[in-house]
């Protein structure tokens, strides 16, 4: 994926933050250029430590060919116009856009009848609008400058079932409309010889959900009770499928939804 241009919208309080590091490792070791996007004015210390070992380890090698990059930029996924016009500055730039990875998201667990309207809105416009904005901010460009893109919109198993015994009704609407928006978006756009597929995860041993197991330890060993292998996914498990999907591996594939959840929506 030398010379590649990639962007990747990630959180840095959404669900499963550390995951989608991976990934963005992934891809600048495949070659391309990523740019990580997200709502705070500069990035944490973890990101920048990932930068300096890509400028350190990965700008170039005997040949002078270079090997990945990667910069930092801010944005808010609520407003679209601001997202298209961030984008299309990147493009312009680079003077191509191959790759989206679109994970913004956030989670708040309360009993349905007792779900703040504002709350759900709130999901539903970082988790359904700010992933809308995000691929159609690199679809325009794809368009624009001809290349064969790929589009990753980040799913969630939550929402092709119900996770047992948790109160999260509104982020599982929310990524059941992720991954349909993949399957609408890649009919639309297949002719324009842009690839729209989503990703699924399981629980993933993150950071934060070892921040949230803090409070409720006795999930930790539920939750890996509930798939086959009997235990949570590492977030390096899921930069296979990420690059996979980015790459020319996957050239026919689209409208499809990767699950990696460790066998659990195979019970």
């Amino acid at each position: 994926m030398t010379h590649r241009t990639a962007f990747n919208l990630f959180p840095s309080q959404g669900v499963w933050p550390s995951n989608w590091a991976r990934n963005r490792l992934a891809l600048a070791e495949a070659g391309a250029i990523v740019y990580c996007l997200d709502l705070p004015e500069k990035p944490d210390a973890n990101w920048t430590k990932v930068q300096e070992f890509v400028n350190k380890k990965l700008t170039g090698d005997s040949h002078g060919v270079l090997k990945g990059r990667m910069e930092y930029m801010p944005c808010d996924v609520t407003k679209q116009q601001g997202m298209w016009d961030l984008v299309e500055g990147i493009a312009e730039k680079e003077g191509r856009m191959d790759i989206c990875v679109a994970c913004a998201g956030i989670l708040k667990g309360e009993e349905v009848l007792q779900y703040p309207g504002e709350e759900f809105k709130k999901i539903i416009d970082i988790n359904i609008c700010g992933v809308l904005h995000t691929a159609q901010a690199a679809g325009r460009q794809m368009e624009k400058y001809g290349t064969p893109g790929s589009i990753i919109l980040i799913g969630s198993m939550s929402g092709s079932i119900a996770n047992k015994d948790m109160h999260w009704t509104a982020y599982n609407t929310s990524k059941a409309a992720v991954i349909q928006m993949a399957r609408s978006m890649a009919c639309e756009l297949g002719p324009k010889n842009i690839r729209v597929n989503s990703i699924s995860p399981g629980y993933v041993e993150t950071d934060m959900t070892k921040a949230f197991l803090k409070t409720q330890p006795e999930l930790a060993a539920s939750w890996s009770s509930q798939n086959p292998l009997g235990r949570l996914a590492r977030p390096d498990e899921m930069r296979g499928v990420a690059l996979f999907l980015a790459s020319d591996a996957s050239t026919f594939c689209t409208g499809s939804d990767l699950v990696v959840d460790g066998g659990h929506t195979a019970w």
